[in-house]
């Protein structure tokens, strides 16, 4: 049996420029042990995903603040199942209405937190969320 550690990668889609968040989130993640690649500000839903395929992740964040969560997930959604990593757990923050993130959810995203939301139930969440997909998969024990 091999450990590894969860591997994640953050992302700021579109053109929000508002980053501490997803910084504070960034930390969160790291200090708990994960590996997380954060790529920065202005991503298209293209870099997103090709930068998780690239860098092999279990799990993709995303932060959106500018109100194009109904747009910008989706597509992300809809790439990750076009290059076959669909299975990928996509879950993400943002100001978001409670009627979009029930469509949002129903639609694959894994999950979503508003603000309010601690970093330690999203630490949790995420852990779960890999650990539970990790024991459908494979033997490995993460970390």
């Amino acid at each position: 049996m091999t450990e590894k550690k969860i591997r994640i990668l953050l992302a700021k889609p579109g053109l929000d420029g508002h980053d501490r968040g997803i910084k504070v989130i960034a930390a969160a993640f790291r200090d708990a042990g994960f590996e997380v690649v954060y790529t920065g500000l202005r991503q298209t839903p293209e870099q997103i995903v090709n930068a998780a395929m690239q860098e092999d992740v279990d799990a993709i964040g995303v932060s959106i603040l500018s109100g194009a969560h109904m747009t910008l997930f989706p597509e992300i959604k809809r790439l990750m199942e076009e290059k076959g990593i669909g299975e990928t757990i996509l879950f993400g923050g943002g100001i978001i209405p409670a009627e979009d993130i029930k469509k949002l959810e129903s639609n694959g995203i894994a999950k979503l937190f508003t603000p309010g939301a601690t970093t330690d139930e999203t630490v949790a969440y995420v852990r779960t969320a890999v650990m539970e997909r990790a024991g459908k998969k494979s033997e490995d024990k993460i970390m």
